[in-house]
């Protein structure tokens, strides 16, 4: 069963959707327990950092997280399920998870160059380049364009982590992967069908 995490944000039915579409068992869930026990977890949504670290530690989840990070199950991270992976946002200046070392920016409004204003936040699609190859990604052209919508990037102090980049103002870290953890900036579920074949690519680690 793949346990994806319930922490009153928008967009989790969706994620629920896209799993059932491939046919597999999924929960959306906040109890501890059933997050424990689950095969794999999903991390999705969008929402702002500290709000999100709020209801997390309100429920006790971020400790739930972190133990199921070291039980070595696979776990994936979108949108704001990247960020809060980090250390540090920018975002309300807010404490994260802490499980990867490196901190969450705001995209620049100008970009060095550019002669007009990016706009804030990214809304809509954008080219994902593989930088590394990785299971994650089998069969996904590189490059492929994603669904994207972010005011703030990951900057991982580790760039062993980076497997994928974007350009939006500037080349920032738009996937990564660590073991058992894989997160990405852009909404896999949103993405149409290079997102189905990396939820899927998930599925099957």
């Amino acid at each position: 069963m793949i346990a994806i995490i319930d922490y009153d944000a928008g967009n989790l039915t969706s994620v629920a959707r896209a799993l059932t579409h491939l046919g597999n068992k999924n929960q959306i869930t906040s109890v501890p327990e059933t997050i424990r026990t689950a095969d794999r977890v999903i991390f999705p949504g969008v929402g702002a950092a500290k709000a999100t670290m709020q209801t997390l530690q309100k429920r006790g989840l971020n400790q739930v997280l972190t133990d199921f990070h070291r039980t070595g199950k696979p776990m994936l991270g979108i949108c704001i399920g990247i960020q809060i992976l980090f250390e540090h946002s920018e975002e309300e200046d807010a404490e994260c998870l802490g499980l990867l070392s490196g901190r969450v920016k705001k995209y620049p409004t100008v970009a060095v160059g550019a002669p007009n204003p990016y706009k804030i936040p990214q809304i809509g699609w954008n080219e994902v380049h593989q930088t590394k190859a990785h299971a994650i990604f089998e069969g996904v052209p590189n490059p492929a364009h994603f669904y994207f919508v972010n005011s703030y990037y990951p900057e991982p102090e580790e760039d062993e982590l980076v497997i994928g980049k974007t350009q939006y103002g500037l080349e920032f870290c738009s996937a990564i992967a660590q073991d058992n953890l894989i997160a990405t900036q852009f909404h896999l579920e949103k993405s149409g069908r290079v997102g189905l074949k990396m939820l899927n690519n998930f599925l099957s680690l």
